[in-house]
């Protein structure tokens, strides 16, 4: 993975759900937690959820805030 794919999963819009529109490092672990138990979907937006999922598991989140657009 290069940084620019996790800039992109940082900043990717939720397009679906009860966070529909929220970029995916805002959604709320429990969310990302309840998505891995399910299984994440079988795409690209999937991937970056598990790798959001990972981040939050490991407590990077705020390390990783200053990547985030300014537009959310």
């Amino acid at each position: 993975m290069d940084q620019q794919q996790l800039i992109d999963a940082v900043n990717q819009i939720m397009s679906f759900g009860k966070y529909q529109g929220q970029p995916l490092l805002k959604l709320p672990e429990p969310y990302l937690v309840w998505f891995k138990s399910k299984g994440f979907p079988d795409s690209k937006l999937g991937q970056q959820l598990a790798l959001i999922y990972e981040v939050k598991l490991n407590g990077l989140e705020s390390m990783l805030m200053p990547l985030l657009k300014d537009d959310y």
